[in-house]
């Protein structure tokens, strides 16, 4: 079973993205858990373990950009990934208003 967390960062302004929304869902779409990003952007979601299966993050960059009045293509991102064996998945968001990108982190 595996504990799940994320960092989202504003590469547009080199600094945390802080209060995203972000939701947990499983493959079958239900929402597991919502919360929001901290001071440091970052967050651990979910019950405390995430049994083996497919699993997506949906944030709300649009709510993020919003607040700043910047204009942004994506109104969300929505990240899907596999959990195996492992105890622990990182799962970071690196954003701007025009892309995104996230990988495996550790």
């Amino acid at each position: 079973m595996t504990h799940l967390t994320t960092h989202v960062l504003d590469a547009a302004t080199g600094t945390p993205a802080v209060g995203v929304a972000i939701e947990l869902a499983d493959a079958r779409g239900t929402v597991i858990a919502t919360a929001s990003t901290d001071a440091d952007g970052r967050l651990a979601l979910g019950p405390d373990r995430l049994e083996p299966g497919i699993y997506a993050l949906t944030f709300d960059t649009g709510g993020h950009f919003a607040r700043s009045g910047t204009a942004t293509f994506y109104p969300s991102a929505t990240v899907s990934f596999t959990v195996g064996d492992e105890t622990h998945l990182h799962v970071p968001l690196l954003l701007s208003p025009f892309a995104y990108s996230t990988y495996r982190g550790s």
